[in-house]
C-alpha cells in the first residue's frame, strides 16, 4: 500500500488554534449569558407571585398595595425627558453631521462625550442644587424630566450624527440637482433616509431613562399618590425607586413589589431593545 504523506504541521496548529478559539468564545458566552439568565429567572419567578389585578389598578400603600402610581410616574418622567431632549439631541446630531466639520463641531462632540461619562448621580445632585433648591421647584416632575433629558441628549446627538453620516452622498447630490436648497435636502432627503437610525437613538435613550434611579432620587422624590398634573412642587412615584427602596424592607409585601417593579423595568427595556434591533435591520443603503 502506498504511504500517506503526513499532514503539514501548520494545519495541525491551525486546527488547534481554531478549537481553542471556539472554546474560548463559548466559555465567554456562558460567562456572560449565565448570570443574565439567572437574574431573569430569579426576577421573573419572584415577580409572578406578586402579579395580580391590584398591582396595576391600585397605588402604593406604604410597603404594600399596587404600582399604578409608579408605572404612571415612570411613563410621565420618560415622556417628559424625551419631549425636552429629542428636539435638542436630534437637531444637534443633524448639525454635527451636516455642518460640524470645524472647531466648534469638534468642541460640541468633545462636550457630548464628556457628558456621557458623567455619573448620573452627579447630574442628580447638580439638578437638586439648581432646580429643586435654587429655583424652588422642590421634588417634581419637571426637575426629574430635565435631569433625564440632560443625561440622554448626548446619546441622541451622537447616534443621530452617525445615522446621518451613513446616508449616501448621492442622495444629497440628487437633491441639489433637482434645485433643492440645503435645508430642504436635509429635511426631505437626508433625515427621512436616516429615520430608522434616528428612531433607534430615541428608543435607546428611552431605555436608558427607564432604568435610572440615582438622578430621580434627588429630583423627583417619591409619592404614594397618582400624578395630579402638577409639574413643580409635587413629588412623583417611579418604578426604580420601588426596586431601590422596598427590597431593603423586612416585609414580604415590600419584596414582592420590588421584584414586580424590577420585572416591569426589565420588560420595558427588553421591548425597547427588540424595537432597536428591528429598526437596525432597516439599514440605510451603503455608499
Amino acid at each position: 500500500m502506498p504511504l500517506r504523506a503526513p499532514k503539514p504541521l501548520w494545519r495541525g496548529r491551525r486546527t488547534l488554534a481554531g478549537v481553542l478559539g471556539w472554546s474560548g468564545a463559548v466559555l465567554a458566552f456562558v460567562l456572560v449569558a449565565f448570570p443574565l439568565l439567572d437574574i431573569l429567572y430569579l426576577i421573573t419567578r419572584r415577580a409572578f407571585s406578586a402579579f395580580s389585578l391590584t398591582l396595576f389598578t391600585q397605588v402604593t400603600n406604604g410597603i404594600s398595595g399596587g404600582l399604578l402610581n409608579a408605572i404612571t410616574g415612570t411613563a410621565v418622567l420618560v415622556a417628559g425627558s424625551l419631549i425636552i431632549a429629542a428636539p435638542v439631541g436630534i437637531l444637534t446630531g443633524v448639525y454635527l453631521a451636516e455642518f460640524g466639520h470645524g472647531r466648534f463641531g469638534s468642541t460640541v462632540r468633545f462636550c457630548s462625550d464628556v457628558l456621557t461619562g458623567v455619573p448620573s448621580i452627579v447630574l442628580g445632585y447638580f439638578s437638586y442644587v439648581t432646580l429643586v433648591i435654587g429655583l424652588g421647584w422642590q421634588f417634581s416632575v419637571m426637575a426629574g424630566a430635565i435631569t433625564l433629558a440632560i443625561m440622554i441628549v448626548p446619546y441622541l446627538a451622537r447616534l443621530t450624527e452617525l445615522a446621518l453620516q451613513r446616508v449616501p452622498n448621492g442622495l444629497r447630490e440628487a437633491g441639489y440637482a433637482l434645485g433643492m436648497r440645503e435645508a430642504t435636502v436635509i429635511a426631505r432627503v437626508v433625515v427621512p433616509a436616516a429615520l430608522p437610525g434616528v428612531l433607534t437613538a430615541v428608543l435607546l435613550s428611552t431605555a436608558i431613562s427607564v432604568g435610572e434611579t440615582a438622578p430621580l432620587i434627588y429630583t423627583a422624590g417619591w409619592s404614594n399618590y397618582l400624578w395630579n398634573g402638577r409639574f413643580t412642587h409635587e413629588p412623583i412615584g417611579y418604578l426604580t425607586y420601588v426596586i431601590w427602596s422596598f427590597i431593603n424592607q423586612p416585609f414580604a409585601s415590600a419584596h414582592a413589589l420590588a421584584f414586580a417593579a424590577a420585572f416591569l423595568v426589565i420588560a420595558a427595556v427588553l421591548v425597547l431593545n427588540i424595537g432597536v434591533h428591528l429598526l437596525l435591520r432597516r439599514k440605510v443603503p451603503a455608499h
